[in-house]
C-alpha cells in the first residue's frame, strides 16, 4: 500500500476580549509550513473545512476558527436581547483580528468564503502585511455579484413588516439543507453532516438573535466594497478564485469582477453551488496546494 498521510487535527480555544473562540488546527510535519486562515460562512462553522484539513493539513498549517455565535465558540448575549455584545461584521472582524494576535500569526494565506469575505476583507484592509495570498471561494466583494434574491434579502430592515420572520425562515432545516444541495451537479456527493451540524447550532436558543442581527447588518458590507476593491488594486495580492457558478446568492459575475482589480488572479469556475468544497473538494484542494506552493516559493 502506498504511504498515506493523515494529519493530526487539534481542537482548541483562544480567549479574545473575554470570548472563547473555538478553532481547529492541523499539525503539518514541517514546522515552517505555510499557514492558511480558513474563515467560514453562514450558517456554518469551522466544521465545513474538516475534509479540506484532512486533505492538505499534513502539508500546511490550517487554522479554522468559529466566529462568536457560531459552532463551538461562545455566544455572548446580543445587545438586542439586553446583553453587551454587538453582533456586526465589524465586531466579528475585531474578534478575528484579536484571534490572529492571540495565536501570534505574522502572515498567512486567507481563505474567504461567504461571511468569511466581509470578515476577511476587513482584516486584510486593516492589516495588509498579514496577507501572503488570498483564496476566495464564493466570497462576494462586488455589487454585480449579488443575485436578485440576495439583493432583496439584504434590503430587509428590522422595522420592515415581516422582515424578522423572513430572516427566521432562513434559519430552518429546509433552508440550511438547500444551501448545501442547491446548484450541485450530484447531491450524493454532499454529505448530510454539514447541514445537520449547522442546524444543531442554529436551533439553540442563544444562537437565533446573533444570526438575525448579522442578517440585518449584512448591508454594511456593501458600503465597504469600494474600500476592499481599492485594497486589491493597491496591494495586488496573489489571488486564487474557486467558485461554484450555480450559487443562488453570489453569482458568477462576482467571481469575474475580481479580475478587474487583480487581472492576474487565477479563476476556476465549477458546476456546483454555494458550498463548493462539499462537492468539488477533489478538484479544489489540489488547486489550493499548487497555489500556496508557488506563492510560498517566491517569498
Amino acid at each position: 500500500m502506498s504511504a498515506i498521510s493523515v494529519p493530526a487535527i487539534r481542537h482548541r480555544f483562544a480567549v479574545v476580549d473575554g470570548v472563547k473562540i473555538f478553532y481547529r488546527e492541523s499539525v503539518p510535519g514541517d514546522a515552517d509550513a505555510p499557514t492558511l486562515l480558513l474563515l467560514h460562512g453562514f450558517p456554518s462553522s469551522s466544521h465545513q473545512y474538516r475534509r479540506l484539513m484532512d486533505a492538505i493539513g499534513g502539508h500546511y498549517r490550517l487554522i479554522a476558527p468559529d466566529y462568536p455565535g457560531f459552532g463551538h465558540s461562545d455566544a455572548p448575549t446580543s445587545t438586542n436581547e439586553g446583553g453587551e455584545f454587538l453582533y456586526s461584521f465589524d465586531r466579528l472582524a475585531d474578534l478575528i483580528e484579536g484571534f490572529v494576535e492571540a495565536l501570534s500569526l505574522r502572515h498567512f494565506f486567507l481563505y474567504a468564503f461567504d461571511f468569511g469575505a466581509p470578515v476577511g476583507f476587513r482584516l486584510a484592509s486593516r492589516r495588509p502585511e498579514l496577507i501572503d495570498g488570498l483564496i476566495v471561494q464564493n466570497g462576494n466583494a462586488y455589487r454585480e455579484g449579488l443575485s436578485d434574491t440576495a439583493r432583496d434579502f439584504i434590503a430587509l430592515a428590522p422595522g420592515d413588516e415581516g422582515a424578522t420572520e423572513q430572516v427566521r425562515q432562513l434559519l430552518t432545516l429546509e433552508m440550511t439543507r438547500a444551501q448545501y444541495e442547491g446548484g450541485t451537479s450530484d447531491p450524493e456527493l454532499v454529505a448530510p453532516d454539514g447541514w445537520t451540524m449547522d442546524q444543531h447550532f442554529l436551533d439553540r436558543p442563544d444562537r437565533r438573535q446573533p444570526q438575525i442581527d448579522l442578517a440585518f447588518d449584512y448591508k454594511s458590507n456593501l458600503t465597504r466594497y469600494p474600500e476592499w476593491q481599492q485594497w486589491l488594486r493597491d496591494a495586488r495580492p496573489p489571488v486564487l478564485i474557486t467558485w461554484g457558478r450555480n450559487d443562488p446568492f453570489f453569482t458568477e459575475a462576482g467571481a469575474r469582477a475580481f479580475l478587474a482589480d487583480v487581472p492576474e488572479a487565477e479563476l476556476h469556475l465549477f458546476d456546483t453551488g454555494h458550498f463548493a468544497l462539499e462537492e468539488r473538494l477533489p478538484e479544489i484542494a489540489p488547486l489550493i496546494a499548487d497555489f500556496v506552493d508557488r506563492i510560498s516559493a517566491r517569498n
